[in-house]
């Protein structure tokens, strides 16, 4: 697993090339990333920091989140 500061440097860096997008614009861009390239077990951990109060991400990566899709939880 990704560390959890890897996790939030990627992800805002992401978010800052979409900065120079409109705002809407912006925010589809990173949750339409984050589905595409992101693979199951990252967006998990992802949501996991997100559901925790999202310290250290970007606005606009906090906004996309809403519409990234969230995987199923592992079975244990």
């Amino acid at each position: 697993m990704a560390t959890e500061a890897k996790m939030i440097r990627e992800a805002n860096q992401i978010a800052t090339f979409f900065h120079s997008k409109h705002h809407d614009e912006g925010v589809a861009g990173i949750a339409e990333h984050l589905n595409k390239f992101w693979a199951p077990r990252q967006r998990r951990q992802f949501f996991d920091m997100i559901d925790a109060g999202g310290e250290g991400f970007d606005e606009l990566v906090i906004e996309a989140s809403a519409t990234v899709w969230r995987p199923e939880p592992v079975a244990s």
